[in-house]
Parts: C-alpha cells; sequence; structure tokens
C-alpha cells in the first residue's frame, strides 16, 4: 500500500480536519463556516498528514509556543497537537514518521523543547516525552466546606465582575504577568483570547458567555481573573442545588488568589463546586474550614515535555544554590543526548558543556523531561531505574539543585 507523507498544502486541509474528526471521534463532515473558522488557526508548514489515495488517515501538527522554566524565563517551545491515525492504519509506524519530522524540524527552528498533553500515558514516552506537569481536579461539596458565608469581601483590593470585551482588553496583560511567576505556564495568543472570550466561535461547538470575576489590588490594577459557568439542578422541596464549574482561575498575588476562591465560595444557591484543572500542590482546599469537603475527581498527568537542546534548556533555567553534576543523557532519536556537565552558582545560575568526564547520572531523555520543571525526584525514579546513580550521592545532589518550592503547573491545553 502506497502511503504519502507530506506536509499540508491549501486543498489538503478539508480532508485533513475530516480524518482529524474521525479520528477523535467526532462528526466527520467539515461545513464551509467550520473550515473558513478553523484555517487561520492552523500552520500549513507545521501541518502534516498521511494520505492513502487521497483519503487522509494521519494527522500532526505543531505550533509555536513559550514555556516558563523555574526562574521565570521562557524557552521556545514546539507545541504539538491534533496528533492521530486513522483505525483502519494502526501499527504502521505512521505516528513515528511523522513526530520524526516534526521534532527535527523544530530543533532545526531553534525550538528548544517539545510539548504536547497526551490523550493517553503510553504513548510518547517511546519518543523522549516524560510527564512534566500534573493536575488536580477537586470536586467542593459547598455546604460542607466550613466557609463562613457572610464573607463580604477582600480586606483590601476589591472584586468585580467583568465584561467579555474588558476581560479581551486587560487578560492579555495579566496572563502574562501571572506567566512570568509560574513553571509550566506557556504563552496565549490573540487566536486563544478571541475564543476565550467568544469574538471567534466554531459552528461544532456553539459558544456559551460564561461568568467573569477580576481581583483588584488597592492601587486598582487588576491581579486575578477568574472564568466560570453554573448548571442548575432540579432544586427538591425548593433546596438550591447549582454546580459551579471554574473554567479558570490565575492570579499574580496571593491576596488575589485566595480572595477569588472566595468570592466564588461565597455565591448563593451553589451546592457544588469543580475546581477546574488546577496544580496538585494547589492552595484552594486548605483555605476550607474542612478540607476534606473537596474530593480529587481527577489526578492525572498534563503536559509532556521533550527536550530538544540539551544545553539551550538546561542554561534557561534556575537551580537551587550552586553545584556540579555530569549528565549521560541517551536519546535514541539523536537530538539532544550525549554527556555534559551542568555548573550552578550560589544564585542558581547554570552552565551546561559537553564534557567526557566520568558520569555521575546516566538517564534517558524523557528522564530529563519529567525533572526538567521541577516536579519529580530524582531518587524515585532511581529507585525505579529509570535513573543510574554512577556517583554515591549524586541523586541527592540533583534533587537538591532541580526541584522547585511549588508545583510547576500549565492551565492551559493545546
Amino acid at each position: 500500500m502506497s502511503l504519502d507523507l507530506r506536509t499540508l498544502d491549501e486543498a489538503d486541509l478539508p480532508e485533513w480536519l475530516r480524518a482529524l474528526n474521525n479520528a477523535f471521534l467526532m462528526p466527520p463532515t467539515i461545513s464551509p463556516e467550520e473550515l473558513a473558522a478553523r484555517r487561520p488557526g492552523v500552520d500549513l508548514g507545521r501541518t502534516q498528514g498521511v494520505f492513502d489515495e487521497g483519503r487522509c488517515v494521519a494527522t500532526f501538527r505543531s505550533m509555536p509556543r513559550e514555556l516558563t522554566v523555574p526562574g521565570g524565563e521562557r524557552v521556545a517551545a514546539a507545541a504539538v497537537t491534533n496528533v492521530s491515525v486513522t483505525a483502519t492504519h494502526r501499527r504502521r509506524g505512521l505516528a513515528t514518521r511523522m513526530m520524526a519530522h516534526d521534532l527535527a524540524a523544530a530543533k532545526e527552528r531553534g525550538e528548544a523543547v517539545a510539548i504536547l498533553v497526551a490523550a493517553e500515558y503510553p504513548i510518547y514516552g517511546r519518543y523522549g516525552f516524560g510527564p512534566a506537569t500534573w493536575i488536580n481536579e477537586w470536586d467542593v461539596d459547598v455546604p460542607r466546606a466550613a466557609l463562613d458565608r457572610r464573607w463580604a469581601g477582600p480586606a483590601e483590593g476589591r472584586v468585580d465582575l467583568m465584561t467579555t470585551e474588558e476581560v479581551r482588553k486587560s487578560g492579555p496583560e495579566l496572563h502574562e504577568r501571572f506567566r512570568r511567576l509560574t513553571p509550566g505556564a506557556i504563552s496565549r495568543d490573540d487566536r486563544w483570547w478571541d475564543m476565550e472570550t467568544g469574538q471567534l466561535t466554531f459552528p461544532s461547538s456553539p459558544w456559551k458567555e460564561p461568568f467573569y470575576a477580576v481581583y483588584r489590588n488597592a492601587s486598582g490594577q487588576v491581579d486575578g481573573l477568574a472564568t466560570y459557568s453554573v448548571t442548575e439542578h432540579r432544586w427538591a422541596n425548593k433546596f438550591p442545588r447549582m454546580t459551579l464549574e471554574t473554567n479558570r482561575l490565575i492570579a499574580v498575588s496571593p491576596a488575589a488568589e485566595l480572595a477569588l476562591w472566595r468570592y466564588l465560595f461565597s455565591i448563593d444557591w451553589i451546592t457544588e463546586l469543580k475546581s477546574g484543572f488546577r496544580a496538585p500542590d494547589d492552595v484552594m482546599p486548605l483555605l476550607l474550614g474542612d478540607p476534606r469537603a473537596a474530593r480529587v475527581e481527577t489526578h492525572a498527568d498534563f503536559v509532556w515535555l521533550r527536550v530538544l537542546d540539551t544545553v539551550r534548556a538546561l542554561e534557561a533555567r534556575t537551580y537551587t544554590g550552586a553545584g556540579s553534576l555530569v549528565l549521560d543523557l541517551h536519546d535514541a532519536a539523536g537530538l539532544a543526548g550525549g554527556r555534559f556537565r551542568l555548573e550552578t552558582d550560589a544564585d542558581g545560575r547554570a552552565s551546561c558543556t559537553p564534557t567526557r568526564d566520568d558520569a555521575d547520572l546516566s538517564l534517558d531523555i524523557a528522564e530529563l523531561a519529567t525533572l526538567y520543571l521541577g516536579d519529580e525526584s530524582v531518587r524515585r525514579l532511581a529507585v525505579l531505574g529509570r535513573v543510574t546513580e554512577a556517583r554515591p550521592g549524586a541523586a541527592a545532589r540533583a534533587d537538591t539543585l532541580f526541584r522547585t518550592p511549588r508545583r510547576p503547573w500549565c492551565p492551559d491545553g493545546f
């Protein structure tokens, strides 16, 4: 069977979208209106398809993003998405071919890492990706939360409701401040904000306007934004029963974060609050008078990362104090492997250089990805046999250098 893997041109896109919908079990027909809405969001030069006698049977694309790393620096990232192989063409190496092409092109462009959100856990380790951030989602029984329902607002600053137009103006600046403070966060482009505020909609997924609440500090600056929606259930015996879903909540100060959570918990008639995807160490459950009221509904991997340029990636982030490690990195794809000396100074700034010195730690490039944002323990991986400690004490030293005070978090899918 002759299979043609190629970068898309304009005429390929309708068939490519049909294949994507088939693979993700959505209605396959693409209307002209849907095509027109989706076309500006697809960079054809970064989009691949596999075609069998003109029929698209596999899809893949990536887009440029910036990823915040510990210390606040941002690195160029290839955000991989829309990866699919139609069930009729499985186990033929199509995803492997597309991935190899995209990662090589990303490295050539100077993107230090690739990132993706994995639909299934076992798929992407074979390509050098490792889970770099995790998420929790809490379902809170509000009457059991033991919070004072008479809360009348923050002691300083204020919480206000905003319109979509106001959020479209002030949201991007707030997010830029937020992502500089949040390892794991990624950039958002204008198209993201247009979709978030209903300025761009798709016929296949009608937009429902949410509520927007912002926290303004004492100077009037917006320091936090919560986006939420509400679903009403039957009021048995006239008792209120409504569910609030927190679509997003970002904040650049503890005062903003706590004030927005307190606001959400104080809304009349809400009996259940769903937190949305949060960092696993989010403070919200500990804000409650009874943290048992917050039940973990989801705990799962989220952003997976693949190092493409080891020197650039390791030098971009900061570390905890001064130290030195020689890392022997194995990369079957030949993109980022080798032996490197990582040197950090007292301020946590790093230099990374190739070396022939004996290794302190030996690991696969996927394990470096898991460690990169500070979310995993070297010693845990060593127990699992995924890191080899060649020099006694090296794993403990690496944990000291790589770990961060808070866990990394990405609030956005892509």
